[in-house]
């Protein structure tokens, strides 16, 4: 009798571990490994591309020219403020291969800024889009090198100073705002956003920083000292 009721048990158990939360029918180990995440999906060009192709974006392929940056960004599905949970990419030919980089990123403003606005209107959200020739390599805040902002961006304006960003709201703005990308901590690596951002595309790691802006004194050099930026949403890469 105990016998049974433990192999019931045990079957149970089982199926629970191996069937979909929301069907109930049997996934396998094998289909458990072979999900892809965003991160691997985002180094493979073919799904990169496509991506791209679906939104009637513009994907630079120059196989016989090197660094012809596509470089583009991706916000994670949820609104949960001050982590660097986003990515900035890179993809682009080199000695006629393709080369491809992630780097962990936030596309959102911190805490600090959603809380207290520097704009009245609120704090500034670049809207998903592709914003073409809009970054060159200057001085953030004149201080040291990053990318820019020369043309004028679209932005959601959180202005009810909680700490939840709040897309898709109501006030959308375009302008010149000093949507920039740049790194973080100067030394070494940030695990907060907070102050590091108001709105910039920021990387969270100083050493992919300084692999980004290699890549961008490479480009400008054969492509001039301007950049296109592409920001998705993590549900553009669902399959």
């Amino acid at each position: 009798m105990f016998t049974l009721m433990l192999n019931k048990l045990l079957n149970m158990v089982l199926l629970t571990r191996y069937s979909s939360p929301a069907t109930g029918t049997k996934v396998s180990e094998e289909e458990e490994e072979n999900k892809m995440s965003l991160k691997d999906k985002l180094s493979d060009v073919s799904i990169v591309k496509e991506v791209f192709s679906k939104k009637g974006y513009t994907f630079f392929e120059t196989p016989h020219r090197d660094y012809n940056l596509n470089l583009f960004g991706v916000r994670v599905d949820n609104n949960l403020s001050n982590d660097f949970d986003d990515y900035i990419c890179a993809i682009y030919h080199l000695d006629g291969e393709w080369k491809t980089h992630v780097w962990n990123c936030t596309t959102d403003p911190g805490r600090h800024w959603l809380e207290n606005p520097i704009n009245p209107k609120g704090t500034a959200i670049l809207i998903p889009g592709q914003y073409k020739s809009t970054w060159k390599l200057a001085k953030h805040q004149g201080k040291y090198k990053a990318l820019c902002q020369r043309k004028p961006v679209r932005v959601w304006r959180d202005n009810n100073k909680d700490d939840i960003l709040d897309y898709e709201c109501e006030v959308i703005d375009e302008g010149l705002f000093g949507i920039n990308i740049h790194r973080s901590n100067p030394k070494t690596q940030s695990y907060l956003v907070e102050k590091w951002s108001a709105g910039c595309q920021v990387f969270q790691k100083v050493s992919q920083y300084y692999e980004f802006l290699d890549l961008c004194d490479h480009s400008a050099r054969q492509w001039g000292n301007s950049f296109t930026y592409t920001l998705f949403e993590e549900s553009d890469f669902d399959s």
